[in-house]
C-alpha cells in the first residue's frame, strides 16, 4: 500500500510538470537494472551482497545433491540386479562395497554383520527383531548422511525474502527521507529510494524461489530412497530366513547322496 501511494503521488507531480521536464524513455531493462544496483546505497548493496551469497551457496548445495542422489540412484538399481542374481550372501558381502555409493550396500553390510554374529551366517537367525532394529539404524544413519547440508536449502528459502524485504523497508524509509528533505513529491527525490526497495524485493524472490523447489524435490527423492531402503531390507530378511529353511533339507540331500 505504501509503494502504491507513492506511486499515485508521483503520478500527480510528474503529470502537473511542463512537457519541457518529461523524462525520456528508459534503456532497455538490463542498463536500467544495472543503473538501479549501482546508484544504490549501502544498505541495498549490503543486502544484494548478502542475497548473492545466499544464492551461489544454495546452487552449489543442490547441484551437489542431484549429482550424489544420481550416482546414489544408479547404484542402487546395479545392487539390487546383483543381489538378485546371487544364491548366497557372502557372495554379495564381498563385491557389495563396489556399489557405493549405494545406501542399500550400508543396510545390507548392517543385516548381514548381524546375522553373522547371531548364527555364523547360517541357520535361522535367534532374534529376527535384532535384523529388523539393524535395518532401521542402517536406513537412519544412510538418510542423515544423504540430508547433510539439504536444511540449509529450506532456512535460505525462508529467510531470503525477509532479507529482501528489510532492504524493501529501507529503500521506502529513503523515499520518504527524500521527500522530507526535497519539501515537494519529486521524481527525484524518492526515485533512489523506491529503486532499492524494488530490487532488493525481486532479488529476494529470486533467491528464495529456486532453494524452495529444490529442497522441496530433493526432499521428495530422500523419501524415495527411503522407502527402497526399507522394502530392501525387508527383501533381505526374507532371502536370509528362506535360505535359513532350505538349509536342513539341502543338509539331507548331500547325506543321502553320501550313504549311497
Amino acid at each position: 500500500m505504501t509503494l502504491l501511494a507513492l506511486a499515485l503521488l508521483l503520478q500527480d507531480a510528474t503529470s502537473s510538470l511542463p512537457d519541457s521536464t518529461a523524462t525520456p524513455p528508459a534503456a532497455n531493462n538490463s542498463s536500467a537494472i544495472v543503473e538501479m544496483v549501482h546508484n544504490s546505497g549501502p544498505i541495498a548493496l549490503t543486502v544484494l551482497g548478502i542475497l548473492l551469497i545466499a544464492s551461489i551457496f544454495s546452487w552449489a548445495v543442490m547441484l551437489s545433491k542431484w549429482r550424489a542422489f544420481g550416482a546414489a540412484e544408479k547404484q542402487n538399481g546395479r545392487f539390487l540386479r546383483a543381489f538378485r542374481k546371487s544364491g548366497r550372501l557372502s557372495e554379495i558381502s564381498n563385491v557389495a562395497d563396489q556399489f557405493k555409493p549405494s545406501p542399500l550396500v550400508a543396510v545390507f553390510h548392517e543385516i548381514h554383520d548381524e546375522y553373522q554374529r547371531q548364527s555364523g551366517g547360517r541357520g535361522v537367525p535367534p532374534n529376527p527383531a535384532a535384523l529388523e532394529r539393524a535395518a532401521l539404524t542402517a536406513s537412519s544413519e544412510a538418510l542423515t548422511q544423504m540430508e547433510h547440508r539439504l536444511t540449509w536449502l529450506a532456512t535460505i528459502a525462508q529467510s531470503a525474502t525477509y532479507v529482501g524485504l528489510f532492504g524493501t523497508v529501507m529503500g521506502i524509509v529513503d523515499a520518504f527521507h527524500g521527500l522530507g528533505t526535497a519539501g515537494a513529491a519529486t521524481l527525484r527525490a524518492v526515485a533512489p529510494g523506491i529503486s532499492e526497495a524494488l530490487i532488493t524485493t525481486a532479488a529476494g524472490l529470486v533467491v528464495a524461489v529456486p532453494a524452495l523447489v529444490g529442497y522441496n524435490q530433493l526432499t521428495a527423492r530422500l523419501r524415495e530412497f527411503a522407502a527402497r531402503m526399507d522394502d530392501f531390507g525387508r527383501e533381505l530378511l526374507n532371502a536370509i530366513e528362506n535360505a535359513a529353511l532350505f538349509q536342513p533339507q539341502q543338509q539331507q540331500d548331500e547325506t543321502r547322496r553320501r550313504s549311497s
